[in-house]
């Protein structure tokens, strides 16, 4: 990392938003993660976006107070309208700072504390990238059947889906959460937008029409929990269909007249519209019975010739997608890296040239002379710095608080000299 070229001579302004609503149970844990993230307490700040309508905000007062006790820049919003829900939150946050960064956690998050170490580097060696999204974990998988079908499902929308359309060049989204903007990518695209009941994919696709790019880094694992009644679940399900659906009627028609590539337009298009398949299945079950009958009066033969390679190649599609995505995450695959962490994931075992190409554009090309000895995603330091000076500035006494205490030093200071 020595020769890397100097960016700035400190960390930036990373701005982290916590936007929760009537989440008792899990504020403080959130709040107690975020900070013992490890990141100079001078460049950063914290906000609590906190609707809630609940105990909630007795909850968030007290460990606002201890953790800034302790030093960190840390406040919390409470809003009584609610206008624009979690988007007009999150925008009322954003006008009450001007970090050039900002960090969104969900409150059913607990970032590791190498976060910010592992995902800025992505976006202080490209300009015109917006956004780095990590790949989400989960604390509660083997809670029950249910957590475990979501994780896999979840799996592979990040391994399979996101992997893909990134390598790609297409558009993807940013997940609500685990991940960190580009301030000037927000504000270009026309800031956060309460419109639709998904702003986060609202506002991915309009930053990427106005040509940010946007990173995908499957080594970066953000734990959270899973929903773990059905009617939870199915209020998320339906919460981020709805809202696919209304970003799709506002947006796909710019989209498809952009001059971007056929592929991204079709892309974006069956991305967007995704969920309208299941209109069509409920159409597909009126027809079973007469197909079946029309189907029976043909013969075996004809049954067997048609009927059963469509129906094992479907299976058999199903089946490669979600074994794809849990070989990536486990790290199974003989193409992985091993370099993941928590679920192992890897990078993406696919070895086409094109996707090689694109990991390898993803990738920091240069890095700040302050983040010299910081762990990368390969999780071996670089040996810039000794590693006791590495370890002054991670380290430190507990406070009485139960908020971890600022750093002893500066990293500015630690790396210029």
């Amino acid at each position: 990392m020595r020769g890397a070229p100097l960016l700035e001579r400190e960390p930036p302004a990373v701005l982290i938003q916590l936007p929760v609503f009537n989440e008792r149970y899990v504020v403080e844990r959130l709040i107690r993660a975020v900070a013992a993230l490890d990141y100079p307490r001078s460049r950063l700040s914290v906000q609590v976006l906190d609707d809630s309508t609940d105990d909630t905000g007795t909850i968030a007062d007290r460990v606002v107070a201890e953790c800034a006790a302790a030093g960190l820049d840390i406040c919390r919003i409470h809003r009584t309208d609610r206008r624009g829900f979690k988007a007009g939150a999150l925008q009322v946050g954003l006008d009450a700072s001007d970090a050039p960064f900002v960090v969104i956690f969900d409150a059913d998050f607990v970032p590791k504390p190498d976060f910010l170490q592992e995902a800025l580097p992505y976006l202080l060696g490209d300009e015109r990238t917006g956004l780095v999204q990590a790949r989400w974990d989960h604390l509660n998988r083997d809670y029950s059947l249910l957590t475990d079908v979501q994780a896999i499902l979840l799996d592979g929308h990040f391994m399979t889906e996101h992997g893909g359309r990134h390598v790609s060049g297409c558009f993807f989204n940013f997940n609500g959460t685990a991940g960190i903007w580009r301030r000037a990518a927000i504000e270009d695209a026309g800031g956060w937008e309460g419109d639709t009941l998904t702003e986060d994919l609202d506002l991915s696709y309009r930053a990427q029409l106005r040509g940010w790019r946007f990173v995908f880094v499957p080594e970066i694992a953000a734990p959270a929990e899973l929903p773990v009644s059905m009617n939870a679940f199915k209020a998320q399900q339906r919460r981020w269909a709805q809202g696919s659906l209304q970003t799709a009627r506002k947006l796909l028609p710019q989209i498809l007249a952009s001059p971007l590539p056929l592929r991204v337009r079709a892309e974006a298009f069956f991305h967007l519209s995704s969920n309208l398949a299941y209109p069509l299945m409920a159409v597909l079950s009126l027809l079973m019975a007469p197909v079946l009958f029309a189907r029976v009066s043909t013969g075996l033969r004809e049954m067997a010739l048609l009927d059963i390679p469509i129906f094992a190649a479907a299976t058999l599609s199903v089946v490669s997608f979600y074994s794809f995505s849990q070989s990536a995450c486990s790290g199974s695959s003989r193409w992985a890296s091993g370099r993941g962490s928590g679920a192992g994931c890897g990078e993406f075992p696919w070895r086409s040239p094109w996707a090689s190409a694109s990991r390898s554009a993803t990738r920091p090309r240069c890095l700040p002379a302050w983040w010299a000895g910081r762990p990368l995603s390969s999780g071996r330091p670089s040996t810039a710095l000794p590693r006791q000076v590495t370890r002054q500035v991670t380290t430190g006494a507990a406070s009485p608080t139960g908020c971890p205490p600022a750093p002893s030093r500066r990293w500015s200071s630690v790396w210029d000299s």
